[in-house]
Parts: C-alpha cells; sequence; structure tokens
C-alpha cells in the first residue's frame, strides 16, 4: 500500500468539504484549538495511538503491563473526542467531518492501518502464554506502528512529502 502525502493545492481550496469552508470556525479559532486550519485536523487525536505505543514499550520490561495494553480499545476520530477532555472536541469533530474528503481518506487509512496491527496484536497477545513471546509481539507491534503516527502527524500538519507507508514498514522491521 502506497499513500502519497496530499499537496497543499489538492486540498487548501476554500470548497465545500474543506477546512477552509467551515462557516462557524474561523482560522484563528481553528489554531487556537490546536487544529490545523489547512487540514482541519487535530494532532491530539494521535495521543490514543501513542498510548497503545507506549504500553506496548513497557511490556518487554515489565511483562504484566500487557494487560494494561489489552485494555486498550480502538476509537474513531469523533469518539476520541467525545471521551476526551479536549477543549475545543465539537470543532474538532466538526473539522474533521468538514474536512477535505481524499485528505481524510488518506488520513482514515493511516488510522485503519496502526488499529488493524494493534488490534491483531492484542488478539495474538491474549493467546500466547510466554512473556517473552508477548514481548516480541509488542516491540514489532510498537515499531510498525511509531511510523505510521508520524505519517499520519505528517497529513494532519498538511506536510508537502511523500510518504510510502510499505517503506517505513520495511524499516520498522527488526
Amino acid at each position: 500500500m502506497t499513500m502519497t502525502a496530499l499537496q497543499p493545492a489538492e486540498y487548501d481550496r476554500d470548497e465545500p468539504g474543506s477546512a477552509e469552508a467551515l462557516p462557524s470556525a474561523s482560522v484563528a479559532e481553528l489554531l487556537a484549538a490546536n487544529i490545523n486550519p489547512r487540514t482541519g485536523l487535530a494532532t491530539d487525536y494521535l495521543n490514543h495511538f501513542n498510548e497503545a505505543i507506549m504500553l506496548l514499550e513497557l511490556i518487554p520490561d515489565m511483562p504484566d503491563c500487557f494487560e494494561l495494553f489489552l485494555e486498550w480499545q480502538p476509537l474513531s476520530y469523533a469518539e476520541h473526542f467525545i471521551k476526551s477532555n479536549f477543549r475545543a472536541r465539537d470543532l474538532a469533530i466538526a473539522s474533521y467531518e468538514s474536512a477535505n474528503h481524499i485528505l481524510r481518506s488518506e488520513f482514515d487509512a493511516v488510522v485503519a492501518t496502526m488499529t488493524s496491527i494493534l488490534t491483531a496484536v492484542g488478539e495474538a497477545m491474549r493467546s500466547v502464554h510466554q512473556d517473552k513471546t508477548r514481548a516480541t509481539l509488542a516491540e514489532q507491534a510498537a515499531n510498525w506502528v511509531k511510523p505510521l503516527v508520524g505519517v499520519a502527524g505528517g497529513i494532519i500538519n498538511g506536510r508537502d512529502q511523500e510518504s510510502n507507508v510499505d517503506d517505513i514498514m520495511s524499516y520498522a522491521a527488526p
């Protein structure tokens, strides 16, 4: 799967479905809420995945932490903000829903990949009984998901770079 980051001209237009088209939020309001006004996305959502990575990184040194990782549940963008204390959660959700559909599809694909990895690793950890096996699973999953969080951050921040998820995943393999 190859994902190419969008160029600003592809999503930075004032058209329906772009963050710029939000009638209820000014650029200043979006910036104050830590929502990228060009993309309509907020990096706060990535905290959900960073939490899972942190738990995975604890498992090799503290094997009992696998139980905490198993409590992690996937959350959609809206679910994350509904459950969070993010001060502008309604604006974050509305901005996401109004974001350019191409940009949002690219972002959602990366999120789906991270969620799939974390869910599969959770299922695998439930079925194994050796700490060493859980530690290996945890290390591999963290190495796969960390770069994807960076890709998602790049999409949120509207970076003008190409990202090839397959290349990133190959670098993460031990």
